[in-house]
């Protein structure tokens, strides 16, 4: 036992750990719903890394504190007990409130709804990919600023269930090919699932393949606060990611019920409770003793810690100023670029140069794509690679898309960053847990989905996707942007990065037209007209590169003398937030919508919807938009029918 273990006062642990394990069973018991099998696993690894985690209560969005994951949300009673133990703002009787509406302690994870919960967490792996993006993200933060402004780690506790799950295999990869040494992962090994033991279906050897990604292994009982203190010890000095595989016992102190699948997800039941509590020599429903109080509140280390920070800050003035401009996430000095009317270029090609001129206008914005930025655009031809110890903005994902958008969440969370990150349409399914989550989450990301319809061509349906844009417009609180042309494109960005929040670009591969720029304004509204008409009889309504068909129909109908309104749709999510009077405005005479796409969601504006009824083909694009119907002249022909109808 080394001088630092000697100091610990293990009777007094002992006691903070069974405080720890039965407040989660008693949130879960009044609550009559959650997982009180690891939260009474756990108990000793809390403890000990409430010895380990730099952390500030009183301020959980300190920069330079220790950033926590816990992958498996449904581990939200232990969280919200250890939370409430530390000092942060959530109190005995929000625990007491657990999983009841409109409490801070909701059945899984959620970011900006309790604090000191850095990521929303609950689909399995997620949270592990997130540790991942965090720790990512604090090497970069490191190259940015220094070592000694940036020198936290990245703490998650995972389960047997994250391991199983292909998120965490890719972001383990990655995170061993970066040699991202701040990242250290508990491993809680209970080998027990929902169906019952691991044996069940998991019998891979763990340490190996972690140690064969490029991780130190190391191992400890999960019960014994010495051995877990020893293994983060050493955690903290690897030079690579490490993951400590902590043998625990799902469950541990419910008699009759400790290792047993039947404690994951349900509550013990009052008289096992009350059996266990008197087993332990724990009295009463929700009991802190004072002395665990005292022992496990970190408000004033906290405080100590983050102000040794501000006063390194104030003696670097250059280095304060890069962190200050870092975390104003300030867009305004961009000089987007600009583009001729009449040249033809795809808006894939378009966003690559505004991704460069953003970048070159704030040091935090970065990203990249899942091994596509010759085809995406992605490249950031001005900064460096992210390579291992050379961490520059340009990220490499590898072919791993499921955890490059968990990773770039973290990244967003982080505090510092506004992040991208990049792949094909038809791929964006591989990407929709994160998706939901940035959704859910509400932080500032951008996903960039470039090959955006049949348009792809040759590749064929495999690649051509059909009913993406209806998934991606059927998110809450995510903005879908899909522009017609270069200056739409940047008009977009310069919405999108006002908002604040999740979105998407969803751009061509075939080069389309430049028109004249638009106001902001226009596109501020979602939709606006590109062809007016002072006495139209029909709107044609579309996005991306239907426009330019639907432009061209209007000319073949107006040379009949039929009226033609053209309303250009970037961002269907923001039109759906206009006012009536602004709708009417737009929608004039019959309405008929055009896009390659499912578009079911055209129906709360369209009398009728010209989209895809099939999956699209192999052959050059301009054939497929022809045989599907997408031609000036079919869209003319659907907009007369639409006017003889009664």
């Amino acid at each position: 036992m080394d001088n630092r273990q000697k100091k610990l006062d293990l009777p007094l642990l002992q006691t903070c750990a069974q405080t720890l394990r039965f407040l989660g069973a008693d949130m879960v018991q009044r609550a009559n719903s959650g997982h009180p099998g690891v939260a009474m696993g756990l108990a000793e690894v809390g403890v000990i890394l409430s010895q380990h985690v730099r952390l500030n209560p009183t301020n959980p969005h300190w920069l330079n504190r220790d950033r926590l994951v816990f992958s498996g949300g449904h581990a939200s009673a232990f969280v919200y007990a250890l939370l409430h133990l530390w000092g942060f703002d959530l109190s005995l009787e929000d625990l007491k409130a657990f999983r009841q509406l409109d409490s801070k302690t909701p059945g899984h994870l959620e970011f900006k709804h309790t604090p000191g919960v850095e990521i929303t967490t609950g689909p399995l792996g997620q949270g592990f990919a997130n540790a991942v993006g965090f720790a990512l993200a604090g090497k970069i933060a490191q190259n940015l600023l220094d070592t000694q402004s940036i020198n936290h780690k990245v703490y998650c506790v995972c389960g047997d269930g994250d391991l199983q799950e292909g998120i965490s295999y890719e972001s383990a990869s990655l995170a061993g090919h970066l040699e991202l040494d701040n990242l250290i992962v508990i491993y809680d090994s209970n080998a027990i699932t929902i169906e019952g033991g691991t044996h069940l279906a998991f019998s891979e050897n763990v340490p190996a393949r972690f140690r064969a990604q490029n991780w130190e292994v190391l191992e400890c009982n999960g019960h014994d606060l010495l051995e877990i203190d020893r293994m983060l010890v050493r955690a903290q000095s690897t030079t690579k990611p490490t993951l400590i595989i902590a043998k625990t016992t799902i469950g541990k102190g419910a008699l009759g019920l400790e290792g047993s699948a039947k404690v994951h997800g349900a509550p013990l039941g009052l008289e096992v409770l009350a059996r266990s509590k008197a087993q332990a020599g724990v009295s009463g429903e929700f009991h802190i003793p004072n002395e665990v109080a005292r022992a496990l509140n970190m408000q004033e280390r906290g405080k100590a810690l983050e102000s040794e920070w501000h006063a390194y800050l104030e003696k670097k003035p250059d280095l304060k100023a890069r962190v200050a401009h870092l975390q104003a996430k300030d867009f305004s000095k961009v000089v987007y670029p600009t583009f001729e009317v009449g040249q033809m270029i795809a808006t894939r090609t378009s966003n690559g140069a505004i991704l460069n001129a953003l970048s070159e206008a704030y040091l935090g914005f970065l990203g990249g794509s899942a091994d596509l930025a010759p085809s995406n655009n992605t490249h950031l031809t001005a900064q460096a690679d992210c390579l291992p110890r050379h961490f520059g903005r340009n990220l490499h994902f590898g072919i791993r898309e499921h955890s490059m958008g968990a990773i770039s969440n973290a990244l967003a969370n982080y505090g510092l960053f506004v992040p991208f990150c990049a792949t094909f349409f038809v791929f964006s399914d591989y990407i929709a847990p994160s998706l939901r989550l940035s959704a859910l989450m509400g932080n500032q990301i951008i996903y960039i989905f470039t090959h955006d319809s049949i348009g792809v061509g040759e590749d064929g349906p495999t690649h051509q996707p059909i009913e993406h844009l209806s998934h991606l417009r059927a998110l809450p609180n995510f903005d879908v942007f899909r522009p017609m042309d270069a200056h739409e494109n940047v008009r977009c960005w310069q919405v999108a990065l006002a908002r604040k929040k999740p979105c998407a670009f969803v751009l061509s591969r075939q080069n389309l037209e430049v028109r004249a720029n638009m106001p902001l304004e226009s596109v501020q509204k979602g939709g606006y007209a590109v062809h007016k008409h002072a006495n139209p009889q029909i709107t044609l309504i579309s996005s991306g590169s239907e426009v330019s068909a639907c432009l061209e129909a209007a000319r073949l109908l107006e040379a009949q003398g039929i009226g033609v309104q053209v309303v250009s749709v970037p961002c269907f999510d923001l039109l759906l937030e206009q006012d009536q009077d602004y709708l009417q405005s737009l929608f004039q005479g019959k309405i008929l919508a055009v896009e390659a796409g499912r578009g079911l969601e055209w129906t709360r504006f369209a009398h009728a919807h010209m989209g895809m009824e099939s999956f699209g083909k192999s052959a050059p694009g301009s054939v497929l938009f022809e045989h599907f119907g997408f031609s000036a002249q079919n869209i003319a022909q659907r907009a007369q029918k639409l006017l003889a109808q009664c």
